[in-house]
């Protein structure tokens, strides 16, 4: 045990596995050899890490959220409660499949609502918020805000996490979202 980070007693980090500055990994979690924890992440009660995943600085992930080889989340993903990350598109329990794992990436600041599923080898982009129950099926935009079943764009968010205005301005912090102004214009 680090002084570095805290480890719940009822936690498992197996060797092998690099755990960041002020990170805290709660009750009944298990992060797999070849992980890689940011600093300052937060894991909830009953996360699985691994093996060979990355986890961004500053990353929440809420109790009961599975983050299974192939996902990378950059800095600052926050994973709601009971999210779902697959790893194989079609899996059989008689046929292994491990080695056709698909890559996932959350880009940094993505917001991934409690229980979302996210169907391996997507992207979302920066910022990007996928509403609560949503089943996110093909790559999200930066700044997106998508929902439903399957998830499609339904607005664009701050970067505060705030939903944009028409003009993309964020009626909290002011800012004019870019991303945004150039995704509305593609249409």
């Amino acid at each position: 045990m680090s002084d570095d980070f805290f480890v719940h007693p009822s936690a498992f980090v197996d060797e092998g596995a690099v755990i960041g500055r002020g990170a805290k990994i709660w009750h009944f979690c298990h992060v797999l050899p070849g992980t890689r924890i940011g600093e300052n992440c937060n894991l909830g009660q009953n996360v699985v890490v691994g093996p060979d995943v990355t986890v961004g600085d500053g990353c929440k992930i809420q109790n009961n959220v599975s983050v299974y080889k192939g996902v990378t989340l950059e800095d600052g993903v926050f994973c709601g409660p009971s999210m779902v990350f697959t790893n194989v598109y079609n899996p059989r329990a008689a046929i292994r499949r491990m080695d056709e794992a698909r890559p996932t990436l959350v880009k940094r600041g993505a917001t991934l609502g409690a229980n979302c599923t996210v169907v391996c080898g997507v992207t979302i982009g920066r910022f990007a918020f996928v509403g609560a129950g949503s089943v996110v099926t093909k790559d999200v935009p930066d700044h997106a805000l998508v929902y439903g079943n399957p998830a499609k764009t339904r607005g664009w968010v701050c970067e505060c996490g705030e939903k944009l205005g028409a003009d993309s301005r964020c009626g909290a912090c002011g800012k004019i979202c870019g991303a945004a102004v150039e995704h509305r214009n593609a249409r």
